[in-house]
């Protein structure tokens, strides 16, 4: 019998129309990519948006990327961990956590590369992405996360977040973080000590997300508590919300980079801290064919040429396996 293309479907049963997990489909529902409703506090999809988001789906152009001049930089002991034979993944279950656009870009590259597939992706923040990495929810993760003690990024994080798990951190990008205020800098900010003004109202990231992570590890220094800062309970969970709320006046202080600061007008940047923006993968996982692509594609100088015409990325180590754990 003929299923009516109004049908409404669970959250798990577009998981299994698609072959992915539920919780990929909340991520795309969150994004709008696929047009959802409720009923009551139960959340539905017709049929029709499913099918509509399959077709929209296939309509991406290949880039001319050619990646046949392309090399890895790894140590002796990953290029023997690369040579085993390990069982592949399922066909499906390759997801990529991270928020920043500039994985868009990977994922499409990673989709027309000769060892390619295409990936689904995880829109979580740098802890949440590893600790889902950690549980096998992901196969990539993505983080920005200064530690204070040690000066360090990601490194130390990714040694306490992955017990018993020998990772591998690649370089992504560097990019620049600081401070969102209104054209003008109104209130005359200038470094981290001005979170503590009465006269500051702040909007924060969402726990777990790198710039929340740099935030409070600054505060932790200055031996400030949140509670005494004003708005420091205020969340979004972009870069872009937290700029838009103070180009509206919703708030006066936000942290985030560079990149997004410009997207929005109304808007000045106060350049804080450079930070690096890097991927891990689990050591098990380096001779997956598709993490192979990923690695190749980031020493392809087609991808680089890419992200360097977007602005407010630093490529210069690209690519380059840092850390080992």
């Amino acid at each position: 019998m003929d299923i009516d293309i109004d049908t409404a479907l669970t959250p798990q049963e577009v998981a299994d129309i698609l072959k992915i997990s539920k919780s990929t489909v909340y991520d795309l529902i969150k994004k709008n990519a696929i047009n959802s409703y409720r009923v009551g506090k139960k959340v539905r999809v017709d049929l029709k948006d499913v099918e509509a988001y399959k077709n929209k789906t296939k309509n991406i152009k290949t880039p001319t990327a050619d990646f046949s001049n392309s090399s890895i930089l790894i140590s002796p002991a990953l290029s023997d961990a690369m040579s085993q034979n390990d069982e592949p993944m399922d066909e499906y279950s390759f997801v990529i956590s991270g928020q920043d656009p500039i994985l868009d870009i990977l994922c499409r590259y990673l989709e027309f590369y000769p060892t390619g597939k295409r990936v689904l992706r995880s829109y979580e923040g740098s802890y949440n992405g590893i600790y889902e990495l950690y549980c096998g929810k992901v196969q990539v993760a993505t983080a920005h996360m200064w530690d204070g003690k040690t000066g360090e990024y990601n490194v130390p994080y990714v040694e306490r977040m992955l017990p018993g798990v020998s990772a591998v951190i690649i370089r992504l990008v560097g990019r620049m973080q600081g401070f969102y205020v209104a054209n003008g800098n109104p209130k005359g900010i200038k470094d981290w000590n001005d979170f503590s003004r009465s006269d500051i109202v702040i909007v924060n990231r969402e726990k777990g997300s790198g710039a929340r992570i740099l935030l409070d590890e600054h505060l932790r220094q200055m031996n400030i508590s949140g509670k005494n800062i004003n708005g420091y309970n205020h969340e979004c969970i972009s870069h872009l919300a937290i700029a838009s709320t103070i180009a509206r006046g919703g708030a006066d202080l936000g942290v985030g980079n560079e990149k997004a600061s410009s997207q929005v007008d109304g808007i000045d940047f106060i350049p804080i801290q450079k930070e690096k923006y890097d991927l891990i993968i689990k050591k098990d996982d380096i001779n997956h064919p598709t993490v192979k692509a990923i690695l190749d594609i980031l020493k392809s100088k087609e991808f680089k040429m890419e992200i360097l015409g977007i602005g407010g990325y630093d490529t210069s180590e690209m690519g380059h396996i840092i850390a080992e754990t």
